[in-house]
Formats: C-alpha cells, structure tokens, sequence
C-alpha cells in the first residue's frame, strides 16, 4: 500500500512549492509553512494549532508565521496564523488566500493550490510585515509530513 502522503507530490512539485514560498518570503518578513498529513483524528483547525506548535512556528521574533496543513486522506486543510498576524490581518487575509487554494484543490490541482495560496499569503503579508534587509529566515521552507 502506497503512503498517500508520500504520493500526494512529486518531488518536483515538492520543489515549486518550496520555490513559491522563498519567493513569497522574498516580500515579507512573514514565514509560511506547509505541512502534511494523511489524517487528522481532531477537528482539521485544532490539528493545525497543534501542528503549528509542534513545529515551534510560534517561534518568531514578530510572531508572524502562517501555516498551511493538509489532511491528504481527509480532502482537508487549514490555515494558522500566530498572534502577530491575527491581531493585524483583517477576515479576507484568510478567506481569500483559503479559496484560492480551495478553487485548485476542487481540480485536483494540488501544487497549483498550494503555491497559490503560499504566494497569496506572500503578498497580503508584505503590507504588514513588509521584507527588510536585516531580515533572515527563522523557520525551514522545506515541506514537513506527519
């Protein structure tokens, strides 16, 4: 039996994901994360805190770091952000970078949606933590699977 999570991309598409991230990173002092999973036994968003937690995002001078989780068996997934960003970002931050990311998952575009959403998330971050020189990458951009 095949590990969906392993399956759910290549290790091309694992590549353009990670590109679109250290591109949309290359805006904003923000840090976004993807992580997978084949199946949350929790409700998908208190999977994701813990996950969010687990990965020690929370971990950021700003406090600004956005986590995009996936239950590949589930058809589910999630979006976190910390306490530096929620407090600042209005509701459409979320809903709009959620349904880019639901429009491609809906074809079964699940590269295409996550960079969507990485690079969405990307740019509506740089309007509030915007990049700056001094600015270095707190967390991996490597995709983490649980």
């Amino acid at each position: 039996m095949s590990n969906q999570v392993e399956d759910f991309l290549t290790p091309e598409q694992e590549q353009q994901i990670i590109a679109a991230i250290r591109r949309a990173e290359k805006m904003t002092s923000g840090e976004i994360r993807i992580h997978l999973e084949k199946h949350s036994e929790k409700a998908i968003l208190e999977r994701t805190i813990e996950v969010f937690h687990w990965l020690k995002m929370d971990n950021t001078i700003q406090r600004n770091g956005v986590l995009i989780y996936v239950a590949v068996e589930d058809r589910a997934f999630a979006i976190y952000g910390d306490q530096g960003i929620h407090t600042i970002v209005t509701d459409h931050f979320w809903e709009d970078t959620k349904n880019v990311i639901q429009k491609q998952f809906k074809k079964g575009n699940f590269t295409q949606g996550l960079i969507d959403g990485v690079l969405l998330a990307g740019e509506q971050l740089q309007h509030f933590f915007p990049w700056d020189h001094n600015d270095s990458n707190e967390l991996p951009d490597e995709i983490s699977k649980g």
